[in-house]
């Protein structure tokens, strides 16, 4: 599978100057010129690198950074901050918020290759050994697999993330406006019966495996996910 980098400056020179070193080494590039946009992209796409420049039109890049480490479903994602800024203080704040590394403009695409290849080798190597278990199912976060009793089933994006977010959160009850937030994102318009949707799908991918009612419907509350009712034992991996 190809690396998705979702790149976030809003000067377009320097976003074509990045995007084609990017493409050249096989790289799949996003990109954002604000930050509301690469939200969007985010919780649509879930790069598995972002470079943020700090100064952005509506919001600073350093709130987009604060954001996704807040972010159940995304806050393991590497960041590279791109600024204009040197002074070590803002160095500092910069990886203070999140930023996995820190670079100063102009910018010098072969040691940003390099940083880029660096931080994605520590972050994949992490996720290779890394797996969600709640005995019958098993989320390879490596490689986006679902496993349900060791047998690979097909799941959807959308179907995966929220799955991801109920086993990372387990025995606990959350609305279709919190679900909206956390899965798909705080600036994604989507209407709240898409969760309603989603859900079902879930349950019906889980049900040949008697593991729906993992997803338990509360009653003016909104959705819980709990293997204890299955009578089996519950791991968190």
């Amino acid at each position: 599978m190809k690396t998705l980098i979702l790149l976030v400056e809003d000067e377009q020179p320097i976003r074509e100057m990045i995007r084609f070193a990017l493409i050249r080494e096989g790289i799949d590039v996003l990109e954002a010129a604000d930050v509301q946009a690469a939200r969007v992209l985010i919780a649509d796409n879930k790069p598995d690198l972002l470079i943020v420049d700090w100064m952005l039109p509506d919001y600073s890049g350093v709130e987009l950074v604060r954001g996704l480490r807040r972010d159940p479903v995304n806050q393991d994602i590497p960041v590279i901050m791109l600024t204009a800024r040197s002074k070590e203080s803002d160095k500092v704040q910069g990886l203070d918020a999140g930023a996995d590394d820190y670079m100063t403009k102009p910018v010098a695409i072969r040691e940003l290759l390099a940083r880029i290849k660096a931080l994605l080798r520590r972050s994949q190597g992490h996720q290779d050994n890394e797996q969600l278990i709640v005995d019958p199912l098993t989320l390879d976060l490596g490689s986006h697999r679902l496993l349900i009793n060791h047998q690979n089933v097909h799941i959807g994006q959308s179907e995966y993330r929220l799955l991801h977010f109920f086993m990372s959160h387990p025995d606990r009850v959350y609305s279709r406006s919190q679900l909206l937030d956390f899965v798909w994102g705080q600036n994604v318009y989507v209407e709240e019966r898409t969760v309603d949707v989603h859900i079902l799908r879930l349950r019906k991918l889980l049900k040949p495996f008697g593991a729906d009612q993992m997803i338990q419907t509360v009653r003016s509350a909104g959705y819980r996910f709990s293997g204890q009712d299955l009578s089996r034992n519950t791991t968190h991996g």
